[in-house]
């Protein structure tokens, strides 16, 4: 014979298993080389390294967003149980996430088109002289702010930057090459037409995946731990050199 459990408990455990299934993990990203569509699936490294390091820590009820940048940004500054990768960790940025791992390294490029004589640096500081796209709430917008660059164009994803650099809008982009080769075939444009003229080679972007601050620490020492094993077996290092 079962005894009732009484109205007010069963009330509250009726409402613990619905924030049960609630409390999944939203990942966001942006459209970029580390996570892109293809045939009606979110593919690319920094998914696979995600979903494998999510899968591998037990953390199984997730679902990967694709939104623009400054979106992704904004739902992962202030809402709880949301990772978001490809991001880069700095030290403006340090405090206000939950970090769990490090995808790669890049070094920042600044590109102009090649037919634009007109541009010539020889410095970073030159390039204070041109305007400057970027991409809102972007590590790049960040570094070149804090670096003292004032003619900033801000777009709210790199499609639209990109195009503002075509469009003559902007004269100079920063970006990492991979980067750059992969929105020119996204934009059927040949590589050729772009020319670096600066390498921030001192500065190099260390590209992550971090929870927002909200979430529970429990869930974020589970996804670390699942990440450094992959990381120790080399599978973090292969996925990002095979995936592409």
């Amino acid at each position: 014979m079962h005894r009732r459990l009484p109205l007010c408990l069963s009330l509250l455990l009726a409402l613990a298993c619905l924030e049960s299934r609630g409390a999944g993990i939203e990942v966001v990203t942006e459209d970029s080389l580390y996570a892109y569509p293809r045939e009606g699936k979110l593919v690319g490294p920094g998914t696979r390294v995600v979903e494998e390091t999510l899968n591998k820590a037990g953390l199984t009820d997730h679902r990967i967003l694709l939104y623009p940048w400054a979106r992704a940004y904004e739902k992962a500054l202030h809402e709880p149980n949301v990772l978001i990768y490809p991001m880069d960790r700095t030290p403006l940025r340090e405090s206000l996430f939950k970090w769990v791992g490090e995808l790669e390294r890049v070094t920042i490029k600044l590109y102009k088109l090649r037919d634009r004589h007109d541009i010539v640096l020889a410095s970073l500081e030159d390039a204070k002289r041109y305007s400057v796209g970027v991409v809102r709430n972007d590590s790049k917008q960040l570094l070149l702010q804090q670096a003292g660059f004032t003619r900033l164009v801000v777009s709210g994803d790199r499609r639209d930057n990109f195009q503002k650099l075509l469009n003559h809008q902007v004269q100079l982009i920063p970006m990492p090459e991979k980067a750059a080769r992969v929105i020119c075939e996204d934009e059927h444009v040949d590589f050729a037409i772009l020319q670096e003229v600066f390498s921030i080679d001192d500065r190099p972007a260390r590209v992550s995946m971090a929870f927002s601050l909200s979430t529970p620490d429990e869930i974020v020492a589970r996804a670390r731990q699942a990440f450094e094993q992959l990381e120790a077996a080399g599978e973090v290092a292969r996925i990002m050199r095979e995936e592409r």
